[in-house]
């Protein structure tokens, strides 16, 4: 498995991953030629030093399996600490079980170690128990309480 940075050709895969999933199905846009707001999106995120969109690339089919997008927050807690923020995993179909899902994290939480995080966090939605199950034996702890609000 190679784990990069996106590139803008990578889009369309991405979109795909993203629409291909029961919660994405009901918010995202998955067309060719994918949206400019999708572009936009990625043009945003790639221009910015603390946003890293990254996708998993199988090393035989050149084939985009998976992706991510890793966050770096500057804090003045912890002694002006940095905290990474994971969102958005992904895993196709076709890969799922392969333990993609299990190398993405681990290489997003060396990622995070290279980059001085202190501190890796992600969100879950409590509609998927299973990626509950899954970031749970990866060594994530249920130690706070998120709180959302729609805008």
């Amino acid at each position: 498995m190679i784990f990069r940075k996106a590139k803008q050709e990578d889009l369309p895969a991405i979109v795909q991953l993203l629409a291909n999933d029961p919660l994405g199905s009901t918010r995202e846009d998955f067309t060719i030629p994918v949206s400019e707001k999708y572009q936009e999106a990625f043009r945003n995120i790639n221009n910015d030093p603390h946003q890293e969109l990254i996708v998993a690339e199988a090393k035989t089919e050149a084939e985009i399996v998976g992706t991510l997008q890793l966050s770096f927050i500057q804090y003045l807690t912890y002694q002006g600490g940095i905290r990474a923020q994971i969102e958005a995993v992904r895993v196709s179909e076709r890969y799922r079980g392969n333990k993609v899902g299990q190398q993405m994290i681990n290489w997003t939480i060396d990622r995070a170690k290279a980059r001085k995080a202190h501190l890796i966090q992600l969100t879950t939605d409590k509609m998927r128990p299973d990626a509950l199950r899954f970031y749970e034996r990866l060594g994530f702890k249920a130690s706070h309480e998120g709180m959302k609000m729609r805008l």
